[in-house]
């Protein structure tokens, strides 16, 4: 349980005349524990995520989809101009004096469909193209169907106007005013610039007026969407800083999240105290079987054990003070011969785990020991 400090001052009186002390007010450290400071952490960007929350600019795929859109009519004006031209002719020319009936309608039909595909089609693609490589530029390859699910709290007048009044909705009204200003601004400068030349399209030949019109719109469009994906850009930015400050999080969320990952440090703390406890124990209950415990005398102890068919002989047990002295204890009460050697006791418990093999360089001083202890277990038998 997290413990709340509070710092407290005083001030004596500064002269006779003061009355009584002033006293500072109280501070709760913990307060300041739930402001989200902290930069967010990669769980909570991957839940987030999985939610539908990125950083994407609704902007930048609008005026992406406009000069994409207006490039490229700009490309195959001829080829659809041609087309419908070619359209206008085959309706008036050939169907005009025709007979009404299922064959016309269906022929009308088939021609309608096929002109609208080939001049449609190459537009449509484009802007189709555009819009998938900029949404995975900007959150990557990522499907999820999270934003779509109904919520209640959609549907909620009260949560409704808060949004509508809200420091989001105010941030995107100043926008939308700036882009409708720069747009009129450079419209203005457009229509300034070229407003010198539209009387001079009176006099000139309907197909050649009509190139010009499309001309000077194209290059408006595309104007107004450079404009825009400069603006959409800046607005790019804006959505990732904004994102970011949103995913923040303060220090106690920090310490729930890694609590549920990591688990509880005081729980933990708690099982590995246990598993040192049961593995001491069951290596307390090996001690017995060991023959011959080798000490440094004080510091270190060291229980081998060797029967027929080992490589080497196994380090049962092994301790440093206290867990050496108890070894040496429990090895007295079972009447474990104990021996002295403080520079292989040292090695012994430097270099060889519980369960594990003496090493080779250690083989002969070790035989020494175990050769002493046989022959003085022969002597007293």
């Amino acid at each position: 349980m997290a413990c709340t400090k509070t710092f407290t001052a005083s001030l004596q009186p500064l002269s006779a005349n003061t009355a009584e002390p002033f006293h500072l007010h109280t501070f709760d450290l913990q307060l300041f524990n739930q402001e989200k400071t902290e930069e967010a952490t990669p769980k909570r960007r991957d839940e987030a995520r999985k939610k539908g929350q990125v950083a994407r600019s609704l902007e930048l795929n609008s005026a992406l989809v406009i000069l994409t859109a207006f490039f490229t009519l700009k490309i195959v004006g001829p080829y659809t101009y041609q087309e419908l031209t070619g359209l206008f002719h085959f309706i008036y020319d050939s169907h005009f004096s025709a007979e009404f009936s299922v064959n016309f309608v269906y022929a009308l039909f088939l021609t309608l469909s096929l002109v609208f595909f080939k001049t449609a089609l190459p537009v449509m693609l484009a802007i189709v193209i555009v819009s998938l490589v900029s949404n995975v530029l900007q959150v990557g390859f990522y499907f999820t169907l999270e934003p779509m699910l109904p919520r209640f709290e959609r549907i909620d007048p009260i949560a409704g106007f808060s949004r509508l009044f809200s420091k989001r909705s105010l941030v995107e009204l100043l926008k939308s005013i700036c882009k409708v200003a720069i747009i009129g601004y450079f419209i203005y400068r457009f229509i300034l610039k070229e407003v010198l030349d539209l009387p001079k399209l009176i006099s000139a030949d309907l197909a050649d007026s009509f190139a010009a019109v499309a001309s000077l719109t194209l290059d408006l469009a595309l104007q107004i969407g450079a404009v825009m994906l400069v603006l959409a850009g800046l607005d790019y930015f804006y959505q990732r800083w904004e994102h970011n400050q949103s995913l923040k999080m303060s220090k106690q969320e920090i310490k729930e999240e890694y609590k549920q990952t990591e688990g509880n440090p005081q729980i933990k703390g708690k099982i590995k105290e246990r598993q040192r406890a049961m593995a001491m124990r069951r290596m307390m209950q090996e001690v017995p079987k060991a023959d011959v415990i080798i000490t440094n005398p004080t510091h270190f102890a060291v229980a081998l054990r060797y029967e027929t068919g080992m490589a080497a002989p196994t380090l049962i047990a092994k301790g440093q003070d206290l867990v050496a002295q108890r070894i040496k204890d429990i090895a007295q009460e079972n009447r474990v011969t104990i021996v002295e050697n403080k520079p292989l006791a040292r090695a012994l418990y430097a270099t060889v785990d519980i369960g594990g093999q003496v090493p080779p360089e250690l083989y002969q001083a070790v035989a020494e020991v175990l050769a002493y202890v046989y022959r003085l277990k022969k002597r007293l038998s």
